[in-house]
């Protein structure tokens, strides 16, 4: 009678517990080497684009004729009692300060809003563009200069032209344009861009000093 084949007995490897623990360890250690690398080879195109998208937006509320330095890199940092700590970037020519643009957020319809404003040093708006928002396409999107240009429509106004009871929407009693089925998102930026124009004139001092050498 011939005997039965014996049973391949398993290894020590596949069995223990501490193999299949060193297993999975060695697998976690390969893959966050993986996330890491990948990190690093990214990081420096993220940083470019960045900065690209950064000089992109501030040409557009800050003319380049106006100024020989660098806005991106010249920067003040003011803390508002209103507005709280706010980065504000410097054009300058020759060192006298010729323009500033900020970034304010305000809140319509369906969340944040983001609005980069350029103002001149006698307070008056060079330029205003949205950096981001998450409004209705096709009724709040119309704050985007892809959009519409009703945006544009704010360059060269100032806290006296409106004056103040004008910077509303017409619908509140002001001068600036809602969009039809839509007055929540420029009743937003409308006074989001009037809190900036009020942040410049409190601190105007500060903010039109001339650069340093």
């Amino acid at each position: 009678m011939t005997e039965p084949a014996e049973k391949p007995r398993k290894s020590w490897f596949k069995s223990s517990p501490l193999a299949h623990g060193l297993m999975l360890g060695l697998f976690s250690l390969v893959t966050a080497g993986l996330l890491a690398w990948a990190d690093q080879a990214t990081e420096a195109p993220i940083a470019a684009r960045g900065a690209d998208d950064l000089a992109a937006s501030l040409a557009q509320v800050l003319p380049a004729s106006l100024y020989d330095n660098s806005p991106a890199t010249d920067m003040r940092t003011v803390t508002d009692a209103a507005a709280g700590p706010v980065s504000v970037h410097i054009a300058a020519k020759a060192g006298t300060v010729t323009g500033t643009a900020f970034e304010l957020t305000g809140y319509g319809y369906s969340g944040a809003i983001r609005v980069l404003i350029g103002v001149a040093p006698d307070g008056s708006l060079l330029g205003v563009r949205v950096l981001s928002h998450a409004e209705t396409p096709g009724l709040g999107d119309k704050i985007e200069v892809a959009k519409t240009d009703w945006i544009e429509g704010f360059t060269g106004r100032s806290l006296s032209d409106p004056t103040p009871d004008g910077w509303k929407v017409k619908r509140d009693g002001g001068i600036f344009d809602q969009f039809s089925g839509a007055t929540i998102t420029p009743r937003a930026v409308v006074g989001t861009i009037r809190r900036g124009l009020e942040f410049f004139a409190r601190n105007q001092a500060a903010l039109t000093a001339p650069l340093a050498n």
